[in-house]
C-alpha cells in the first residue's frame, strides 16, 4: 500500500440484457487491463446489466445479490489470480424487500474488503432509482488496498462536495465513481455538450478542492432511448485531465498515478490546513430560511 506510482485501469463498455453476457465481457476486460499493467480496475456502475433504472418494473429486483455473493466470489478469485484490486458496482439484496446500489472492492490477493452503498439516490425521467434503492446507510468508506487507499462513491454522489470532502478526510487517495449517465434522445447537441462538462467539471473541482484523484468510469452505449456518454476520465489534484475516453466506444485505459502529486498539491493549496470548522454547523441543515 501507498506506492509512489499506481497503475489504475477503467473499464468503460456496453451492456446487453442478459447478465451473464456482462459478467463474461468484464471478467475478459478485466484480464486485458491486468495484462497492460493495472494494478486498481474500476468497473462502470451496475455493469451486470442494462441500466434498469429506466423504468418502475418489479421484475429487475431478480437482478439483485447478496454482497458479499456469488459476484464478489467470482471476482475475488479473478483479483487473486491477477494480483488486482477490483472495484465492482452491483445490485445488492441486503433482505427481502430492501436493496443498495453498491460497490464491492476487492484487494489484490482476493479479499472482500467491504462494500459502499449509494448515498444519494436520483428519482428522475430515465433514473427511477427511488423505486429499487434504498440510500446508502453504512456511511463513507475507504479501504486499504495492496496498492492505494482508495475511496468509492457511485453515480449522483458525483454532485455532492460534502461526500468527496468526507471521504477524502477518511484517507483516500483516490476517488473511485462508477457511473451510468446519459443523454436523453430528445435532446440537442448544445445541451448534451453542456451536460456533459458540468458532469466533469463538478469532478474536478472535488479533486482540487481535496488534493486527491479522482476516476470517474461511466458506461457506453444507446439503451432504452437513452445514449449512454461515455467520457470516462482521470483528474490529478489540480484538477487536470489526465484521460478522457470516447463518447461512443467502449475502453480500456490504464494511467500511471504518481501518489507523491498528493503532498506536493496539498502543500501548496493547503485547503484541508485552513478549512474552518467551527463555522460549518450550518451544512447540517436541509436549508436555511431567514
Amino acid at each position: 500500500m501507498n506506492t509512489t506510482s499506481v497503475k489504475t485501469g477503467l473499464i468503460q463498455m456496453t451492456c446487453s440484457p442478459v447478465k451473464q453476457e456482462n459478467i463474461d465481457k468484464a471478467v475478459a476486460k478485466i484480464r486485458e487491463a491486468a495484462a497492460k499493467g493495472a494494478q486498481i480496475i474500476c468497473l462502470q456502475e451496475l455493469f451486470t446489466s442494462e441500466y434498469f433504472c429506466w423504468e418502475e418494473n418489479h421484475d429487475f429486483f431478480s437482478l439483485a445479490e447478496p454482497i458479499p455473493g456469488p459476484a464478489t466470489s467470482l471476482f475475488s478469485e479473478l483479483a487473486s489470480e491477477l494480483e488486482v484490486v477490483l472495484v465492482a458496482s452491483l445490485f445488492e439484496s441486503r433482505a427481502p424487500g430492501l436493496y443498495h446500489n453498491t460497490v464491492a472492492v476487492i484487494d489484490a490477493d482476493g479479499k472482500y474488503l467491504g462494500k459502499y452503498r449509494k448515498h444519494h439516490i436520483p428519482d428522475d425521467p430515465g433514473y427511477y432509482e427511488k423505486f429499487y434503492f434504498t440510500p446508502g446507510d453504512n456511511g463513507y468508506q475507504v479501504f486499504n488496498t495492496r496498492y492505494a487507499r482508495i475511496g468509492t462513491l457511485i453515480c449522483w454522489d458525483q454532485w455532492y462536495p460534502e461526500a468527496a470532502r468526507i471521504t477524502s478526510l477518511l484517507g483516500a487517495e483516490i476517488i473511485f465513481y462508477p457511473t451510468a449517465i446519459g443523454w436523453a434522445a430528445s435532446q440537442d447537441e448544445t445541451l448534451n455538450r453542456q451536460q456533459y462538462d458540468a458532469w466533469q467539471t463538478i469532478q474536478r473541482s472535488h479533486a482540487i478542492a481535496n488534493g486527491v484523484y479522482v476516476v470517474s468510469v461511466n458506461r457506453t452505449g444507446i439503451e432504452h432511448g437513452m445514449t449512454f456518454w461515455g467520457g470516462s476520465f482521470i483528474a490529478d489534484p489540480f484538477g487536470n485531465v489526465l484521460f478522457q475516453a470516447s463518447h461512443d466506444r467502449e475502453e480500456i485505459h490504464i494511467h500511471d498515478l504518481n501518489m507523491d502529486k498528493m503532498d506536493e498539491t496539498r502543500v501548496h493549496w493547503p485547503f484541508l490546513r485552513d478549512r474552518r470548522i467551527d463555522s460549518y454547523e450550518p451544512i447540517l441543515e436541509r436549508y436555511i430560511d431567514r
